[in-house]
């Protein structure tokens, strides 16, 4: 049984359809991305995931029991407040020692549960948003564009990051993403979403889809030829099991929520 299922998905806000027939499905330890261009409704996707979007139609089915733990886009902390991180991750309820300290380790920020929240740098604060998904060891794990505002170096970081979490927890994770090296490097399976699925299946099979062309261009091509050729001298370079670093200078996708 799948960990998530969707069956002919419709969502309608404000009177505007922004899903239709969305048919997915998600499995433990695989790591699905959601690409498209603005207004595709991925975002909203997620959301009706968590719950926060009631479906105008179809069906969501959850595998009973599932945790899923969730980090948003951005989320804004006032800057007069003092906070540590540990009281953060406390919030609304608190959490043995032991859970927050595992946390963050998982998060790759261990030792920081004294700083205060407001003098983290942006990447150490999406890690903490990552260490807070991470608190109930979720099954599935949702990334809405985690990365934004970070430098290649902390993206490539963060991925691959969401990379160890996944082989410790044999989670399953659905992230948005518009940087094409983490669809080709982190991504098992790709979905191409226009307010409908217009394609999906492996990185390299999306990539050379009619359907994915119409929407961000011939450009793709070149990318994807740049992504392999990267792709193979990294996997010579690095013996197997070792995370290899991300491809420096990859051409980024015009996409965003």
């Amino acid at each position: 049984m799948p960990l998530l299922s969707l069956d002919d998905l419709h969502v309608v806000l404000g009177g505007r359809t922004v899903l239709e027939g969305i048919d997915l499905r998600l499995d433990r330890g695989e790591i699905v991305t959601l690409v498209g261009p603005n207004g595709s409704g991925k975002s909203t996707l997620l959301r009706a995931i968590i719950g926060a979007v009631r479906p105008a139609s179809g069906r969501l089915v959850r595998q009973p029991g599932l945790t899923i733990g969730y980090v948003p886009q951005r989320l804004a902390i006032d800057p007069t407040l003092p906070m540590t991180v540990t009281r953060f991750l406390n919030l609304p309820r608190r959490h043995p020692a032991q859970t927050l300290r595992q946390a963050l380790e998982r998060a790759g920020i261990p030792g920081l549960g004294r700083q205060q929240v407001t003098n983290l740098s942006g990447g150490q604060f999406q890690r903490i948003l990552l260490a807070r998904a991470l608190l109930e060891q979720p099954d599935l794990l949702l990334l809405d564009e985690a990365t934004q505002g970070l430098d290649h170096r902390g993206t490539a970081d963060f991925y691959r990051q969401i990379e160890r979490v996944r082989r410790e927890l044999g989670c399953a994770v659905l992230m948005v993403s518009h940087e094409l090296h983490v669809v080709m490097r982190a991504s098992d399976r790709v979905v191409c979403l226009n307010r409908h699925v217009c394609c999906q299946g492996t990185p390299e099979r999306v990539l050379s889809s009619p359907a994915y062309r119409a929407l961000f261009g011939p450009d793709t091509v070149d990318a994807l030829a740049f992504y392999r050729h990267a792709h193979n001298h990294a996997h010579h370079d690095h013996p197997a099991g070792t995370p290899a670093p991300a491809p420096t200078g990859t051409t980024l996708l015009e996409a965003s929520r």
